[in-house]
């Protein structure tokens, strides 16, 4: 990896000393009356070029080469816009950029979707993605409240706040995800290097559907990628301070300056949050699920000259649960005495989690690269142990606490990514490079079984068996991907990925009596697996006008196979399941209407999944043991409106229709068969629908006020593969006003306002985690 990295700064460095002929471009940003806007962001898409505008709308930047390229502007209180400019020797004039009213006009949104900054209504591709103004007006804290308003997309806290996440029927249901997650850039390796809590949002895209050809392992279901907010030439900043009931807190705050300016910037964020839990625990007539967090996001940023950006980055983030999976015994017994537990044991849960990451990008004449090293750790465990029969019996508990060598996981990744220049005039645009992996993954977890263990059945009391799996992977990706315009109205994109992974496992199995010494019970034992696949990726795009296109795509998924960890029984040690695949057939249309005030999307969907990988939770080890079991098939529509009526207000729905079944499903328990086929997938509701409504009156030119309501429905899901634990369909009622004044805004808000009991994730034996119940709050923000 040392020397990848060298290697990587040794190319950049070479490539510096290129150059080309460049000029100063200016221009002026004004509003409809053309009046001058001051500090409005002038962005030169795919470069390191940026600035922001004077008092009177005017700015320049310095040493831009030749060519085509797309200019954003954005300022405060003005719809976002973009337009394609050239500039070369005979463009030394100024140009004029007109900026309209943001209660006129629908934002363009410029996503990085496909490795490069394009306007997401001009992909062919199925991507929603919320911008930091719709991140705050639908006050999303954590990924898992995008639920609905994608459509298709569904996330859910199986009770130790990380979330298990579908889209289009391909779910996440093991530690290998079904549905990638980017942050900045970098892969979250899997559940247990995870961020899910979110703060200084720049915008969150998400892509529906197989992703393989350019994110590789695990995007079956899709990808999920966020972007946080970067430092600049300008010094900004904000706070941020709410509270609600549950003793709820939020606290956050950040700043983003340059140290030396256009060369040398800083940014940092942090976040505290603060809540009781939801549940009370009878046992002893206690909070349950009562939490805390810290966070904190990190930029150092270096521009050696306009061509090449440094940017070093780090997060972390230190989560404390006291009482981690707050489950009831059943769907019933969490329906019926809602938020109520009686358990002996109250988990407390540490969980942390570090990532950093080194960015290198190269702007050279004819080329752009992209390199990115990155490095992820999660360390969890239990300080006292998980009540594992979620009952008032000292029966079974879940241990896990032998020290900072066991269950921390580690992840380095290395990716090198070479494209054509986006301002380029050709007629093929390209994209290659590769993705390189390790990850090492020691999991230690013992059950101890107490005085009542008879009572449930076990052969003894007052023992510990302790479970001991060593696991470590390697894998190594090459892809590449072309769009090539056979005119000026169709354009066909192919794509190819191969992935190589290898896998091995070590086990032990031991039992320790009570104050007695620990002996084997299962001797060590290793396996060896590798993996390999190949993702293609073919698709069309019509432009019918500048405003509308169609598209029709195919793509193949890949989620990677692996070992099951070592259980109690032996008949399940170390299992080698295959990886998983996907065909995906896609159809869609975008289309903007209206002067850009409507905006209307639509996709129809068709999937298929060979040897579906499906984990079965091993009690009381709690122990996830996969295996290859079946054939799915995935089928459905989306629609996606965003539409300002009238002045001041905006609209938005969205709905999602899937038909996610099994087409082939055997299970295999204690030597028996029984066949499942026609059964319906997992964490899949049937629809997914949003309507989103938010008025904004002026009370004078600094001063103006907003209401927002927001209705969410979705249709009824599954737990288990008999179909037996269900949830049905449920409403969800959320609403949100407030009043804004030049840098400070102080809203109230509330969320599941009608107190709508449901159940948020059941495991397959019964088991069920209530969501949560109706909440409010008082937030007070102001920026600078």
């Amino acid at each position: 990896m040392k020397k990848i990295l060298l290697l990587c700064l040794m190319l950049t460095c070479s490539l510096a000393v290129l150059a080309n002929q460049s000029t100063k471009f200016r221009g002026k940003v004004v509003n409809n009356a053309n009046q001058g806007i001051s500090n409005a962001t002038i962005e030169i898409l795919n470069t390191n070029h940026y600035t922001t505008s004077s008092s009177d709308g005017s700015f320049s930047i310095e040493n831009v080469a030749y060519g085509d390229y797309v200019i954003k502007i954005k300022g405060v209180g003005y719809a976002t816009f973009s337009q394609k400019v050239s500039i070369s020797a005979k463009n030394e004039n100024s140009l004029v950029f007109k900026l309209s009213k943001s209660e006129n006009e629908l934002d363009e949104v410029i996503v990085s979707a496909q490795k490069r900054e394009e306007n997401q209504q001009n992909l062919p591709v199925s991507i929603s993605t919320l911008t930091e103004k719709q991140i705050k007006e639908y006050k999303i804290w954590d990924i898992k409240d995008i639920t609905a308003i994608v459509p298709n997309f569904n996330a859910a806290n199986p009770g130790d706040n990380r979330n298990v996440t579908s889209i289009r029927g391909i779910t996440t249901t093991s530690y290998d995800p079904a549905v990638a997650t980017y942050i900045d850039g970098v892969n979250q390796f899997g559940l247990d290097t995870y961020i899910s809590q979110l703060q200084d949002i720049e915008r969150i895209e998400v892509l529906r559907g197989p992703q393989g050809t350019l994110y590789g392992r695990n995007a079956m279901g899709g990808v999920v990628n966020i972007i946080t907010k970067q430092p600049t030439n300008e010094t900004t900043g904000f706070a941020e301070l709410g509270f609600g009931n549950f003793n709820q807190q939020r606290i956050s705050a950040g700043v983003r300056l340059p140290i030396l300016k256009d060369k040398l910037f800083f940014g940092a964020s942090g976040l505290f949050t603060k809540r009781d839990g939801y549940f009370t625990n009878t046992f002893n007539n206690s909070n349950f699920d009562k939490q805390n967090s810290a966070m904190g996001n990190y930029y150092l940023k270096f521009l050696p000259n306009s061509k090449l950006s440094i940017t070093l980055n780090a997060k972390h983030i230190l989560n404390n649960n006291n009482g981690a999976f707050p489950l009831a015994s059943s769907i019933d017994e969490a329906l019926s005495n809602p938020y109520k537990l009686n358990q002996n044991s109250i988990a407390k849960m540490v969980d942390k989690t570090f990532n950093t990451s080194l960015s290198l990008k190269y702007n050279a004449d004819t080329f752009d690269f992209v390199s990115q090293t990155a490095y992820q750790s999660n360390y969890r465990y239990y300080k006292t142990p998980i009540d594992g029969d979620f009952s008032p019996l000292d029966g079974y508990a879940i241990v896990n606490n032998y020290g900072r060598d066991w269950n921390n996981v580690n992840v380095i990744s290395q990716e090198l990514r070479f494209s054509s220049k986006a301002n380029s005039a050709s007629k093929l645009k390209w994209i290659a490079g590769t993705y390189l992996f390790h990850q090492d993954n020691p999991v230690k977890q013992g059950i101890h079984i107490g005085d009542d263990g008879n009572m449930l059945g076990a052969p003894e009391s007052n023992v510990t068996y302790i479970n001991t799996n060593q696991g470590k992977g390697n894998g190594l990706a090459l892809f590449g991907q072309g769009t090539y315009a056979l005119n000026e109205k169709l354009d066909l994109t192919l794509g190819l990925r191969y992935d190589l992974e290898e896998r091995k496992q070590t086990a032990q199995g031991e039992r320790q009596p009570d104050g007695d010494a620990v002996g084997t019970i299962f001797p060590e034992t290793s396996a060896s697996a590798s993996f390999d696949a190949f993702s293609p990726k073919a698709g069309l795009q019509y432009k019918i006008n500048p405003n509308s296109n169609l598209f029709a795509t195919y793509n193949r998924g890949f989620r990677t196979g692996g070992i099951s960890q070592l259980s109690g029984d032996p008949r399940e040690a170390l299992q080698t399941y295959e990886p998983e695949f996907s065909n995906n057939f896609e159809i869609g249309s975008k289309n903007t209407f209206l002067a850009n005030r409507l905006r209307l999307n639509l996709a129809a969907f068709y999937t298929t999944v060979n040897n579906a990988q499906v984990p079965t939770l091993v009690l009381p080890d709690a122990i996830t043991v996969t295996k290859n079991v079946g054939e799915l098939t995935s089928k459905g529509i989306e629609l996606q409106t965003e539409i300002i009526p009238i002045k001041n207000l905006e609209l938005n729905y969205n709905l999602g229709l899937t038909d996610a079944k099994y087409k082939d499903l055997t299970l295999s328990d204690n030597g028996n068969t029984e066949t499942f086929n026609s059964r319906k997938q997992l964490f899949t509701p049937a629809i997914t629908s949003m309507l989103a409504a938010q008025y904004k009156q002026s009370i004078t030119e600094s001063v103006k006020s907003f209401a927002r309501v927001e209705w969410k429905y979705l249709g009824k899901q599954y737990f288990d593969l008999a179909n037996q634990l269900s949830q049905n369909s449920y409403h969800l009622l959320n609403a949100r006003a407030g009043i804004s004044f030049k840098k400070l805004e102080i809203s109230i808000w509330a969320e599941n306002l009608t107190n709508k009991k449901y159940v948020d994730y059941a495991y397959n034996f019964g088991a069920a985690h209530l969501a949560t119940a109706r909440t409010y709050g008082l937030l007070l923000r102001t920026n600078f």
